[in-house]
């Protein structure tokens, strides 16, 4: 049998929009949340193949008809067990909340991780989201947190949801790895030095440079939210502030820039020492 055809013929069509698993997708990406099930919900070629090789199990793949193409690529990589549909592009495009969806989308069970996942290896290097609520903001913090090697990243109250669609998209995969955990940002904050982690609080102009503190012990990073900054109650618990060196009259970074740039000068120190 021709390889498409194998391929046509595990694609199973459904026409209508009240598809029980049609309607969980749906919901799963208004809800920005794992389901019952531990599933979310995820969007385009790329963030399904970056679900692949991060060994999530892909439980129902949807296609549209126009991504034909893509199904064929996609679909050897899939597991035997993985439910496919083929949805008509209107339907498709009803479901997943992107202008341009690029006709490929799935339900994804995620890994809940612990908190003590979060701290590990040591020497810790933990961000502490208080209040984020651009979801491109905390997708771009989670990418650059495993790119410079940060052990995990903690969310407190009023942080977006890390599964929010927009956030997955900017993690560009990472969000799948990064050990993350919701936490009361209060006890937590009380808990870092339980834990021998000393507390770094960000400032736009305030505080000690980021190039002169002591970015190789065991550290947790506190990013505010992107208008309000980081709660007073929070900021008094830090045992320190660092600020980024940059031109005078220049307004503040905004968050997912300022975290990277952080980020960067932790894991240059960390590789050097």
């Amino acid at each position: 049998m021709p390889t498409q055809l194998k391929h046509d013929d595990r694609l199973r069509p459904i026409a209508s929009r009240q598809n029980a698993r049609v309607k969980e997708l749906r919901r799963a990406f208004h809800d920005a949340a794992p389901n019952a099930k531990g599933e979310v919900a995820v969007e385009g070629m790329h963030l399904l193949e970056e679900a692949i090789r991060s060994r999530l199990q892909l439980t129902t793949v949807f296609f549209s008809e126009s991504a034909r193409e893509r199904a064929h690529k996609l679909l050897p990589q899939l597991s035997s067990h993985a439910e496919t549909l083929l949805l008509p592009d209107d339907v498709f495009a009803a479901v997943v909340p992107t202008e341009t969806p690029q006709g490929v989308a799935a339900l994804v069970k995620v890994k809940p991780f612990s908190l003590d996942a979060v701290f590990t290896p040591d020497p810790a290097l933990v961000i502490v989201a208080a209040g984020l609520q651009d979801p491109g903001n905390l997708g771009t913090i989670a990418r650059s947190a495993e790119a410079f090697r940060a052990t995990g990243l903690l969310l407190g109250e009023r942080t977006v949801s890390p599964w929010n669609w927009k956030a997955v998209r900017a993690s560009a995969g990472s969000m799948f790895r990064l050990p993350t955990v919701k936490v009361e940002l209060a006890t937590v904050v009380a808990g870092l030095k339980t834990r021998n982690l000393r507390v770094l609080a960000t400032s736009s102009h305030k505080g000690t440079s980021i190039t002169e503190a002591d970015w190789r012990q065991p550290l947790a990073l506190l990013i505010g939210n992107e208008g309000s900054g980081l709660p007073k109650d929070v900021l008094a618990l830090a045992d320190e502030t660092v600020f980024i060196p940059q031109a005078p009259g220049v307004e503040s970074l905004n968050a997912g820039i300022a975290a990277s740039v952080i980020l960067y000068e932790a894991a240059r120190q960390r590789n050097s020492s």
